[in-house]
């Protein structure tokens, strides 16, 4: 006999997106489950990254990160959200926004704290706040148009609270959250002495008439909130992991110490990299979104014309349809399976991003559309064809 191993971890089997991914493999499907662009970010951060290689320095940039990009961010956070930031003791940079969270749940837990989470959620938040030996405390949004329940946050919080997640705008529900919700929040953080983790990774990535406020611009979430933001993300450069958290100077010594034992650093060429991109012209940021709002307004046509509800999308990569107008015998995940074998389209279950323990809706489904123009149009016409 074995002693056992880690009891967090190894109850988690294979994940659904390496299941269909490995099914659209299979198949030779088009894989819009997956959450990453089809196109490299911008030539000019990337012909950096290679020039900083080139040149140096290439040995252990300071653990809080290059200050060419700490300042870049805060200077970042005033320019677009008008936050006044402090680069050296506001500001850390991460290997990507996953590391980032990995820290602030480090930092900020005990064994016995509750944490609040909003379904559906991220896959990776529960089990790292239950790693920390912490309680996930899940409240569900409401669709289709994901409105925030105010009575069920409330009752979730308590004086064992320490720390809300929240994921604005959110995948994979494409939802960016009001003022009015985003005031509710930040009375529940303020009454009960609670901290914010905010993964705001999309912040530009938001469509139309809706506005990404970060939580930490509310009065009094200053010295409550830290903010994630993702290089990944805002470039399109999702394979250089590059994070950064913003925060109060209190929060961001303790998740410091955090980060120095997981990853320590991040490579100092694409931390240099990233700086230039964050000091990109306004014009860049507009046409990242416009870009992306023409894919999801082109899928999600091609969606409603096969028959699917279209849930509203504020921003993100992400759409989410539900299947049950087309009377599909079968759940979420048999659908996805169903698409990918025999329409060559893969796409993913919604209720995975749910805790095991709820009740999910088992007709919702995610398309990712940050994909090439080419392969929307091909994944549209499978799609027809399938369901003509």
């Amino acid at each position: 006999m074995t002693k056992p191993v880690n009891r967090v971890y190894s109850r988690f089997g294979t994940t659904i997106f390496t299941h269909m991914s490995m099914l659209a493999n299979q198949h030779g499907a088009i894989n819009l489950g997956q959450g990453f662009p089809d196109r490299d970010g911008p030539a000019e951060i990337r012909k950096a990254a290679a020039r900083y290689v080139v040149e140096g320095p290439n040995q252990y940039p300071p653990s809080p990160g290059m200050p060419r990009l700490r300042k870049a961010v805060a200077a970042s956070n005033r320019r677009f959200w008008g936050l006044d930031v402090d680069w050296q003791s506001q500001v850390i940079v991460t290997s990507g926004a996953t590391e980032a969270l990995a820290s602030c749940f480090m930092a900020l837990l005990n064994p016995g704290d509750e944490a609040i989470i909003l379904e559906p959620f991220y896959d990776c938040y529960l089990p790292m706040i239950e790693q920390a030996g912490a309680i996930a405390r899940v409240v569900a949004l409401k669709p289709p148009e994901w409105s925030l329940p105010e009575a069920e946050l409330e009752a979730a919080f308590s004086d064992r609270t320490k720390l809300i997640v929240l994921n604005s705008p959110m995948n994979p529900a494409g939802k960016a959250f009001t003022r009015d919700e985003l005031g509710i929040i930040a009375r529940l953080v303020e009454k009960h002495d609670a901290y914010a983790v905010c993964d705001e990774v999309y912040e530009h990535l938001v469509f139309g008439d809706h506005e990404h406020i970060p939580l930490m611009s509310l009065p009094g979430m200053e010295s409550r909130a830290l903010r994630i933001g993702s290089a990944g993300k805002t470039f399109s450069l999702t394979g250089w992991k590059v994070g950064y958290i913003t925060g109060p100077a209190e929060l961001i010594s303790i998740v410091g110490k955090a980060h120095q034992f997981l990853t320590f650093t991040t490579p100092p060429a694409l931390q240099l990299a990233v700086a230039e991109g964050l000091e990109m012209k306004d014009s860049y940021y507009k046409g990242l979104a416009g870009d992306l709002e023409s894919k999801r307004d082109f899928l999600g046509k091609t969606l409603e014309g096969i028959g699917l509800k279209v849930l509203p999308c504020h921003g993100t990569y992400f759409l989410t349809v539900d299947v049950a107008s087309l009377g599909f015998e079968g759940d979420d995940t048999a659908f996805c399976e169903d698409i990918t074998r025999n329409a060559r389209v893969a796409a993913v279950p919604n209720s995975a991003f749910y805790h095991p323990d709820s009740t999910p809706p088992h007709t919702l489904v995610r398309f990712c559309f940050c994909k090439e123009p080419e392969v929307l149009h091909e994944a549209a016409k499978r799609l027809e064809q399938y369901f003509r």
